[in-house]
């Protein structure tokens, strides 16, 4: 296949000049062109191959011809090409009785489609798993297999109208889903929210998919986190619009650094997305920084796009408001659903809530209308539990205070992982996330998705390094502490012994 080919190519190129990865990553910058660590890795992977300008790049810093480097039949240039052998053997991979083989391509447009959550460390541990290895996964917010289950009244609920729930419902939903969303947002002090503002999903995800193909043409750009929950990137990129990442402060409790932020608008940027609470960091952001967001996207006319899928799951006597609240003039995109901060994952039910100026959007949400048309409607039996969800007893509140589950999860990670030599952390108040930092001199460590398969390899436990979440430095990876503390205990047990010896190579 040709993402293959080109991975055997560009290995051999890189094995002949002596270049590791970051010696590429390295050389892309000082020609003024930022490449993630994560796209290196895929396309040395062999899970894609790089968009035009990025090839050409890569065979440029390589001194090897384009058409040689992606698989193409012609003679590469004479100049710092690879010898004839070497070319000839790698051919020979891609033919069948001497005729090329037929491929079908993926679109291009997901050359640069990253989504490594559940990405090429998560693909190793399938394979050990299928051969025969309990792998202890601490990658995915999943609630359900650590015992949260959704409550009983809920299923009970879905029961007796699943006969209701047999044809599809109106595009945006059910009323009665719509109707306790709406009475939600009023509750979050969300302004100016009628029903028909209140959109379903299957999952907040398909939503916020929905948003980025309505709003971006070509070249549009919008500001994400960094670190960020990678579905926002790759949807904004897959809708042909340039993430454009601002740095969260690791230094200030993971806050938006509001500086960098107001570097990187300029005409094309269209909107500001935030993360509140924040996966990965498990970050909560205070009013005051919250208002700072909402007076930049009022001077540059953004949108503001705010997925609160966590909102519920807040420690330590703290509140979460909705930054719209704080916006009624400017147009905002709320999201949330049943998945996290209610733990009822896996029936895929999600909202999004459009509030403030909505005049200025008017041609915006007839896209919006548009595609929710298009996809028909979500999931009608996971819409008929909003209600119940919304308005009974909300059990997460048990586990967020001391005693309760996730509170006491989250302080025994935390100093955990903090007593191990190397490694220190910001301690989470939201979410159920912790976000370590490496000291990647004491560890030697140059790839950070190399220090998940080792760790993943040696020590039989996932997880998702800082990379997965378009964070800059191999200094980084996420831990999901949803497991009981025995398990915790045992995890951190065995990373601090893998630290203790730990050098990667």
């Amino acid at each position: 296949m040709e993402k293959e080919l080109f991975a055997d190519r560009l290995k051999a190129a890189m094995e002949k000049r002596q270049f590791k990865q970051v010696d590429l990553i390295r050389a892309a910058s000082e020609k003024g062109v930022k490449l993630g660590k994560s796209h290196i890795s895929q396309y040395v992977n062999g899970k894609t191959v790089p968009r035009a300008e990025i090839l050409s790049l890569l065979a440029g810093i390589l001194q090897v011809d384009e058409d040689w480097l992606m698989g193409n039949e012609i003679q590469e240039k004479n100049s710092g090409a690879l010898p004839a052998p070497e070319k000839n053997e790698m051919e020979n991979n891609s033919l069948a009785g001497g005729k090329k083989m037929y491929q079908i391509k993926k679109s291009s447009k997901l050359n640069n489609v990253l989504y490594d959550v559940r990405g090429p460390v998560v693909e190793e541990a399938e394979k050990m798993e299928e051969a025969g290895t309990q792998i202890l996964k601490l990658n995915i917010g999943n609630p359900a297999p650590f015992g949260f289950r959704t409550p009983d009244e809920v299923i009970y609920d879905m029961r007796q109208q699943l006969t209701e729930c047999e044809g599809y419902s109106p595009a945006k939903g059910l009323f009665s889903a719509r109707k306790a969303i709406m009475q939600y947002a009023q509750l979050k002090k969300i302004p100016n929210v009628s029903i028909e503002d209140i959109y379903t999903g299957n999952g907040v995800s398909e939503l916020i998919n929905i948003c980025m193909s309505a709003l971006l043409d070509d070249g549009d750009e919008i500001l994400i986190p960094s670190p960020d929950y990678p579905l926002w990137t790759a949807c904004a990129t897959l809708a042909g619009g340039k993430a454009v990442h601002y740095i969260c402060d690791e230094e200030s409790e993971w806050y938006p650094d509001m500086e960098d932020i107001k570097k990187k608008i300029n005409d094309r940027t269209k909107a500001i997305v935030i993360i509140n609470p924040n996966n990965p960091t498990g970050a909560l952001y205070p009013r005051e920084v919250l208002q700072q967001i909402v007076d930049i996207a009022r001077e540059h006319h953004l949108i503001i796009f705010s997925d609160e899928i966590y909102d519920r799951l807040v420690m330590d006597g703290e509140e979460h408001i909705s930054i719209a609240s704080l916006a009624p003039d400017l147009f905002c995109v709320t999201f949330s659903g049943l998945s996290k901060s209610h733990m009822i994952a896996g029936f895929r039910i999600g909202w999004m809530i459009l509030s403030g100026n909505k005049k200025i959007a008017k041609d915006y949400v007839e896209g919006l209308k548009m595609l929710s048309n298009m996809r028909l409607c979500s999931n009608v039996p996971a819409q008929s539990i909003v209600q119940t969800a919304l308005g009974g007893h909300q059990s997460v509140r048990d586990y967020i205070v001391p005693g309760g589950r996730i509170y006491e999860q989250r302080e025994f990670i935390y100093k955990a992982l903090t007593d191990i030599p190397g490694v220190t952390a910001v301690k989470p108040k939201a979410a159920f996330y912790i976000f370590p930092k490496l000291d990647i001199k004491k560890f030697n460590i140059t790839n950070d998705e190399q220090f998940a398969l080792d760790l993943l390899r040696d020590k039989k436990i996932l997880l998702i390094h800082g990379g997965g979440f378009n964070w800059h430095e191999p200094d980084h990876f996420r831990i999901v502490y949803l497991p009981r503390i025995e398990i915790l205990k045992e995890s951190v047990k065995k990373i601090g012994d893998f630290l203790s010896y730990y050098q990667q190579q």
